[in-house]
């Protein structure tokens, strides 16, 4: 989730166990989320503060305790408000290859026959009449627990839980079927998805609006009022958020100077650089490397 890939195809931990755990604070180079999309599936799970995450366009707000389930393909990305997240990230098939689960809900989900809710509001189940919907944050808790502290074991306990949470998402109803899902909302996505690409591609580049616009075959005009309902943003607003996240991850690296890393993420004016970062991060670019 947090290489900054917007269409990540990096390899989930190992061969024989497809998973990434990742912290996430504010002391993180990649704090806020920008917009991407990934084959895996990934579980997130808001520890303190709240996070304002948007899928496929649709905005939410999480809170402490509440939890977050995107099946591949979703385009998500948000901004955390005091906020301490951990999540991870998995290929399904190292539960597919469980095969006394594959035949019932690892197979429907996978095959996209039931859609799994995308949201767990920590307080709203608690006090709602499903058969056990706080067993659902328990079987989370024990998966990020194990993930986290990775003790003797924790291979066994982390695949065992996911099957369990997803069973249990169908036990409860936790899911819609695709009938259900809007081909226009989809297309929708997918022309964000390519404007996007071509930001995470060429960000380094000059890029204008026209070029934004072209890539998704739309008028300047439209295209800025799709953006902008789409992200909250307007495009040249994202790209050059985009770039200050690309900036903080060279920084963080350590391998670039300060005029580098304004050259290879796109600013040819330096001044316009530091004036940039300020407004994205409301620190210079040199006091926020004293602060790692």
């Amino acid at each position: 989730m947090q290489d900054m890939n917007y269409n990540e195809c990096k390899q989930r931990g190992t061969s024989d166990f497809p998973i990434d755990y990742h912290y996430v604070d504010i002391s993180h180079p990649q704090y806020e989320m920008a917009f991407h999309w990934h084959i895996e599936y990934e579980l997130i799970h808001i520890i303190e503060g709240s996070f304002a995450i948007q899928l496929d366009g649709k905005e939410r707000l999480l809170k402490q305790g509440d939890l977050c389930f995107l099946t591949d393909g979703i385009l998500h990305g948000g901004i955390p408000d005091n906020c301490v997240y951990e999540c991870i990230v998995f290929d399904s098939g190292m539960l597919r290859n469980r095969n006394f689960a594959y035949d019932t809900t690892v197979r429907k989900i996978v095959h996209h026959q039931i859609l799994p809710y995308q949201y767990y509001d920590y307080e709203a189940l608690k006090e709602s009449h499903c058969s056990n919907p706080m067993n659902l944050f328990t079987v989370a808790d024990s998966i990020f627990t194990a993930m986290r502290e990775k003790k003797e074991g924790y291979r066994l306990v982390t695949a065992s839980s996911l099957l369990l949470f997803l069973g249990l998402i169908e036990q409860n109803g936790f899911y819609v079927t695709d009938a259900t899902i809007s081909s226009r909302n989809h297309k929708r996505t997918e022309q964000l998805k390519s404007a996007l690409e071509l930001i995470e591609t060429s960000y380094h580049e000059p890029l204008t609006l026209a070029d934004l616009s072209k890539s998704v075959g739309m008028s300047p005009k439209y295209f800025c009022r799709f953006f902008q309902q789409m992200t909250h943003r307007t495009p040249i607003d994202y790209l050059n958020y985009y770039r200050i996240e690309r900036a903080c991850y060279q920084l963080s690296s350590g391998e670039y100077s300060l005029m580098e890393v304004a050259y290879n993420c796109g600013f040819t004016d330096y001044s316009y650089f530091i004036k940039t970062f300020k407004k994205y991060k409301n620190t210079t670019p040199k006091k926020w490397c004293e602060s790692l």
